[in-house]
């Protein structure tokens, strides 16, 4: 069942992801080479219990952080541990957090340093697409409408779209219905109405779409071992426009 939120609802889960939002923008001043993506993971854990919050992604079906950290060819859910950062690397961090009962969720992948241009372009490819996605997110239209125009901006650009991990519906629960493809047909899948929270979230590689998960049972990386970006906004479906409920703004403002 794809759940519709009443306006009191998507106030909540749009606190929910503000914070997330300040969490990705209050790292930005950390994530320089020499820093553990463990380190980052601890600060942004005492950022969200300072806001009077949980972080969503710990214990979440074991999981064992706050933060997914995947550096270069990881695509998601890297663990943090003891890898330093290196200047010209490249690290989407993915964050939730459960505060009022309600769950926030957003990514962003991150230049450590100077970057190669070939990254840069990635990175700037894979956060239209996501902006191409949500342009499509109102009443009326279809989940393939946004899978279709992320595919589509991606593949003419020379990219490949991961096919395996989706976006989702977002509320008391981190995942919930729908599933959000990154690929897909216009007017095909789920009607869009007002009141559904999704989180569109492409997933792009530089390289071939395969993917391979690492024996720790969560990390993916891409299999020709190619950069990866990724890049996640929540959104409520809305009669004329989308209403973003996350933001970049934090993140881009301390750039």
């Amino acid at each position: 069942m794809i759940k519709i939120r009443t306006a009191d609802e998507i106030e909540l889960i749009r606190e929910s992801n503000i914070l997330v939002s300040q969490t990705l923008g209050m790292l930005v001043e950390y994530i320089k080479p020499g820093i553990t993506t463990e380190k980052l993971d601890k600060i942004a854990y005492e950022f969200i219990r300072d806001n009077k919050a949980e972080p969503g992604f710990l214990g979440y079906q074991g999981y064992p952080k706050t933060l997914c950290t995947s550096v270069n060819e990881q695509v998601v859910h890297g663990i943090p541990g003891p890898y330093n950062l290196k200047e010209g690397d490249i690290i989407s961090i993915d964050c939730g957090v459960r505060k009022n009962g309600y769950y926030g969720d957003t990514a962003y992948t991150f230049a450590v340093g100077e970057i190669e241009l070939s990254r840069q372009q990635l990175l700037k490819t894979t956060k239209e697409a996501l902006l191409k996605g949500i342009e499509q997110a109102i009443q009326g239209n279809r989940i393939g409408d946004i899978s279709y125009a992320i595919q589509k901006y991606c593949e003419e650009a020379g990219y490949s779209v991961v096919r395996e991990l989706v976006g989702h519906g977002l509320g008391q629960n981190l995942h919930e219905p729908p599933e959000i493809p990154n690929y897909g047909k216009r007017g095909r899948g789920p009607k869009l109405k007002s009141g559904m929270v999704i989180c569109i979230e492409p997933m792009i590689n530089f390289g071939k779409k395969e993917i391979v998960q690492d024996k720790d049972g969560w990390t993916i990386r891409t299999r020709d071992k190619s950069p990866s970006a990724h890049f996640e906004l929540a959104i409520a479906i809305k009669k004329e426009e989308p209403d973003i409920l996350s933001t970049f703004e934090y993140i881009e403002n301390r750039h």
